[in-house]
């Protein structure tokens, strides 16, 4: 009996992970790729060869090429055991949603609707069990903290509001056809292949530049910003736990931990060798290493959004009592990880100096 996996969004950060994930619990794994004029598939170019990954081009703003996918991938298999489909495609980026809000709309919201409409009308609705990626940026203005299952949602972004759309589709389709199809409400999630334009890899990728040329400097929208920040390795294991289950259900997946950007930048600066010192404020703060007074971190009002989403923590009490999920990689891990990948390995003497452990 063949497990079988389809996953739109397969070249990004959690796609590349979870196609990993399947491959080692011996599922074939099915990706869906936009044709791009210029290669996007380096996150997944380790596991080209593999003779369980197949990839098919299409786009979730065209019902054709994904009803297309489905069958093609039916006609494969006589004897599918386990058909998941793991919908992580979307624009997004927060920032960006405001500068493509009918781009956003269409991938994030209606992407979704054409893919569980072709789900429905493939007849292999009662085979499928559908994951779609909802976010914490829902949760948005929040109405209270920590943020479960049950919080009211506030979205303050056309990513959020167009992702809001996406989560209760789900749950209607669950609810009116039956579909097994869940929410995961991902807090924050972070790695070493976080795309360069996010603030967290912004930052590690900024510090290389720093350790390489003096009059480099790392410039900031709100660095006052918290947020609940896990790695995505962890994440992708909860994706696919929620599909192991009897029943649908929504979950949080969270660290229960909130820091905030410049407690991101601090830790960063702090593992290669900077001690941190703020000086000024708003649109004037600046960063300062402390022992040559170099400004390494500047703020620009360019980088901020129309509006803000000032805190998200998540309480995913749930996801451990029913799913027997918990985060493995804590904050100082997640920042150390990062930097190491963007600014080469540690030394010695850089491993005694850069220790974070008071975020903890």
């Amino acid at each position: 009996m063949s497990k079988v996996a389809f996953i739109t969004g397969i070249t990004g950060q959690d796609g590349s992970y979870l196609a990993e994930f399947l491959l080692q619990k011996g599922y074939h794994v099915h990706g869906l790729i936009r044709r791009s004029s210029s290669i996007n598939t380096n996150r997944i170019e380790h596991i080209f060869k593999n003779k369980d990954l197949y990839l098919h081009y299409g786009d979730l703003t065209d019902f054709t090429s994904l009803y297309t996918c489905l069958i093609n991938i039916k006609n494969k298999y006589s004897d599918i055991d386990k058909f998941e489909v793991y919908n992580l495609g979307a624009q997004s980026h927060v920032k960006i949603s405001f500068d493509v809000p009918s781009h956003t709309a269409n991938t994030d919201a209606n992407g979704t609707l054409n893919l569980l409409e072709a789900v429905r009308l493939s007849e292999l609705a009662d085979k499928i069990r559908f994951y779609q990626a909802s976010t914490s940026e829902m949760f948005g203005l929040v109405q209270e903290i920590p943020q479960t299952e049950k919080t009211p949602f506030y979205p303050r972004s056309p990513y959020g509001v167009a992702k809001l759309y996406a989560h209760w589709i789900v749950k209607n389709y669950r609810e009116s056809y039956g579909l097994f199809a869940c929410n995961g409400i991902l807090f924050n999630h972070e790695s070493e292949r976080r795309g360069h334009n996010f603030v967290t890899r912004k930052i590690t990728l900024g510090l290389n530049k720093i350790l390489k040329d003096e009059k480099e400097c790392l410039v900031m929208g709100n660095i006052d910003s918290m947020r609940d920040w896990g790695h995505a390795r962890d994440y992708i294991e909860g994706m696919w736990l929620m599909l192991q289950q009897d029943k649908a259900d929504d979950f949080v997946l969270a660290t229960g931990e909130m820091h905030s950007v410049r407690e991101f930048i601090e830790c960063s600066f702090k593992i290669r060798g900077f001690d941190i010192e703020w000086k000024g404020a708003g649109l004037e703060e600046r960063g300062v290493d402390k022992k040559t007074g170099r400004t390494l971190i500047r703020v620009d009002e360019k980088y901020f959004r129309p509006s803000e989403v000032d805190q998200l923590l998540g309480d995913s009490t749930k996801a451990k009592n029913v799913l027997g999920w918990s985060p493995k990689i804590k904050f100082e891990e997640l920042v150390r990880l990062m930097v190491d990948n963007d600014c080469g390995p540690w030394t010695e003497e850089q491993e005694a100096w850069g220790s974070c452990k008071h975020y903890n």
